[in-house]
């Protein structure tokens, strides 16, 4: 099959992709020509197109496992499962966001946007299948997040909170392109399905393990796994309230089904070796998240922790290692 064959057959099983990324595009330019104006009908169609997607993930996601763009993405159940939580708890932020803002007069029509683009890049992260989509996806996500947090920039909180998680998300999005690199390197592929067969027949050994390491400790950050955890109470405090809410629900769901894909996938023939890893980031973040929720006296921060705290119980789930273990940790 020519590429654009390919491209073609593509279509269908991404119209929810599809349907963000028009949604998006259609509403910076509706937004630039209204602003304010626009703000509410914006707000109201972003909640109607993010539960459509979701709706559309459901409705016609395939029986069987389906690669997509030249196997760049996969359509499947793990995929499909995550796409609606992030999509209806998406449409919830957006439909509270909307009140707050209205209440607080701070009506840009910017926000229905940045949630759009940041649940179009979880929609890509969840259905990950090489290094390179798994990039665009989680960078996608972050950029739009950069914007959310800081989103009253008149405010010395929200401006901390977004340049914080700024600069130590560009950190971990560095360790996670040089953990790929090595990845590349040592199995010749960016393909998940490539490398699991180099994995399988020893391919990288103690080098392919080291890439893998730093691309752990990447996605600990995006899902506020301790000790990765140190922007999270900053960024929910400074950020705003929906906002705040938004960051503790999507964005958790879309790290913990790509780590799922990546550990149970290409690097399943390493188990023994990230098990241990993904132990400590369990144990630490369950122990950390409940204790240093004790002592809070901010609501946010207690979110903060408390998310910490769940995100060790979810790891729990994929440090099992087991075939159980990402359907349990979803």
């Amino acid at each position: 099959m020519s590429p654009v064959q390919d491209f073609m057959a593509s279509l269908p099983h991404a119209r929810p992709e599809l349907l963000l990324a028009g949604f998006a595009l259609s509403a910076v330019v509706i937004g630039a020509w209204s602003s304010e104006k626009a703000f509410g009908i914006l707000a109201t169609l972003g909640v109607l197109v993010l539960a459509v997607a979701g709706g559309l993930a459901i409705a016609f996601g395939p029986v069987a496992p389906v690669s997509i763009f030249q196997g760049a993405m996969v359509v499947d159940g793990v995929a499909v499962y995550a796409k609606a939580l992030i999509a209806f708890s998406a449409a919830a932020t957006l439909l509270l966001g909307a009140a707050h803002f209205s209440q607080t007069n701070e009506k840009r029509f910017e926000f229905p946007v940045l949630i759009t683009l940041a649940v179009l890049g979880m929609f890509v992260m969840v259905s990950a299948q090489d290094l390179i989509s798994l990039y665009v996806g989680v960078e996608l996500q972050s950029l739009a997040a950069y914007v959310l947090a800081a989103w009253r920039r008149d405010d010395a909180h929200s401006s901390e909170a977004g340049l914080k998680y700024f600069v130590l998300s560009a950190i971990s999005s560095g360790l996670l392109l040089f953990g790929a690199s090595f990845v590349y390197g040592f199995t010749g592929s960016i393909h998940f399905d490539a490398i699991a067969a180099a994995v399988a027949e020893g391919a990288g050994g103690i080098g392919l393990v080291f890439g893998l390491v730093l691309m752990l400790c990447a996605l600990g950050f995006k899902m506020s796994a301790a000790p990765f955890h140190m922007w999270t109470p900053d960024v929910y405090e400074g950020a705003p309230t929906p906002v705040t809410a938004f960051f503790a629900a999507a964005p958790k769901v879309a790290a913990v089904a790509l780590m799922a894909r990546v550990l149970y996938g290409p690097f399943e023939g390493v188990t023994a070796q990230w098990q241990q890893v993904v132990m400590a980031l369990a144990a630490i973040s369950m122990v950390w998240g409940s204790f240093a929720a004790l002592v809070q006296t901010n609501l946010k921060r207690l979110m903060a922790y408390s998310s910490i705290g769940n995100m060790g119980f979810a790891l729990m789930g994929l440090a099992a290692g087991t075939d159980q273990g990402p359907s349990s940790a979803l």
